[in-house]
């Protein structure tokens, strides 16, 4: 059998996946790998041909492990008899449903992972019982690690069980449980999750602080100002930026997450850092990608600004929904314009201003 590396234009990026050629059949596995494609040759930045080269070379050692497994005959191709008796091959098949949403398909993948480490060898769906969901249970509360050892988060034991509960949940609908043990089993507790953010006084230190990447700068100010997630501010339009008598200027856009339309008021200084005009097409932030030698840049201006809190892009999101909530906007309005579905997201942030308004009444001290 053959295997081989492919490309495909999907939207804006180019998809890798390997093609299986038998017996004068054809079969697929796409990577959720992406390249940067090259419009006009020779107009890439050298950090985005870098990026792609890594992520080829990537590709195929994918490719490579691939041919090994099917030469050594370890590689299945998802038999639909051995899906309806064995249960980690049904869940690998369940993930697989879930490659082109990465972060989704990524916790399926690990909670596999630890589920083989508990259970070495494949368990047929007959021989799942109470006493085996609470094994695993058991070991993510108990034995669970990560690659350097160190003991899983609370949130992320949480979200392994319920993927773990969510495949047997789904052998029920397909027939194949006649009913769902971990039903009988206690769910894991949800941690609260930190979310750290920068201060209005940090936001306009960082604002007037050099950073040696100046579009990643404008383009982290930019998610500060509107909330904006990475993966939004990265396929942002100059079609999606608009602007009306009534709203000013305002973005109408699809969330890359949530899949959900939006229209987000945003302001003057906001859409001040974007910039010159481009076409209708054109991205608003050209060459904007999610590397380490970006997130190495990010930490470097936070350091020279003398931020010392761990500030990821993502912390661009949280500033400006404790930023509206410190400065007065009710908790309903934040949560439409972060585009979240419920509104008990959004209360996390005002539960961070709680406990900052606890600390400060705290501080008050006389001494008597």
């Amino acid at each position: 059998m053959k295997v081989t590396l492919r490309q495909r234009l999907k939207g804006e990026k180019i998809s890798l996946y390997l093609e299986y050629y038998s017996n004068g059949k054809r079969q697929y596995e796409y990577l959720n790998l992406y390249l940067t494609p090259d419009p006009e040759k020779g107009k890439l930045t050298n950090a985005v041909k870098e990026e792609n080269k890594k992520i080829l070379a990537l590709a195929e050692t994918i490719r490579s492990k691939r041919h090994l497994e099917i030469q050594n005959s370890t590689y299945d191709f998802h038999d639909k008899e051995k899906l309806k008796t064995y249960f980690i091959m049904y869940m690998e098949a369940l993930a697989e449903k879930r490659k082109d949403s990465k972060g989704n398909y990524g916790n399926w993948d690990s909670t596999i992972k630890h589920l083989k480490k508990y259970c070495p060898r494949d368990i047929q769906f007959n021989q799942i019982n109470k006493a085996f969901v609470d094994g695993f249970r058991d070991y993510l509360l108990k034995d669970a690690s990560t690659k350097t050892k160190k003991a899983i988060s609370t949130n992320t034991k949480y979200s392994y069980f319920n993927k773990f509960r969510a495949a047997l949940k789904q052998a029920v609908r397909d027939g194949i449980l006649k009913t769902n043990p971990a039903e009988m089993v206690e769910g894991l507790p949800q941690g609260e999750p930190v979310r750290e953010f920068l201060t209005l006084d940090e936001l306009k230190t960082l604002a007037k602080t050099e950073c040696k990447n100046e579009l990643m700068k404008r383009a982290f100010i930019f998610a500060c100002l509107t909330g904006l997630r990475f993966s939004d501010i990265q396929k942002l339009k100059w079609s999606e930026m608009q602007q009306s008598t009534e709203l000013g200027h305002y973005i109408r856009f699809v969330q890359q997450k949530t899949k959900g339309s939006e229209t987000l008021p945003i302001s003057d200084e906001a859409y001040n850092l974007l910039g010159e005009k481009g076409k209708p097409t054109d991205p608003v932030f050209p060459d904007l990608i999610y590397s380490d030698s970006r997130n190495a840049d990010l930490y470097r201006w936070m350091i020279k600004a003398g931020i010392e809190k761990h500030i990821t892009f993502h912390c661009a999101r949280h500033t400006y929904a404790t930023l509206q909530l410190t400065l007065g906007t009710d908790i309903f309005t934040v949560s439409k314009l972060l585009g979240h579905r419920h509104l008990k997201t959004t209360q996390i942030y005002a539960n961070v201003i709680d406990e900052k308004k606890t600390v400060a009444a705290n501080k008050i001290n006389i001494g008597l």
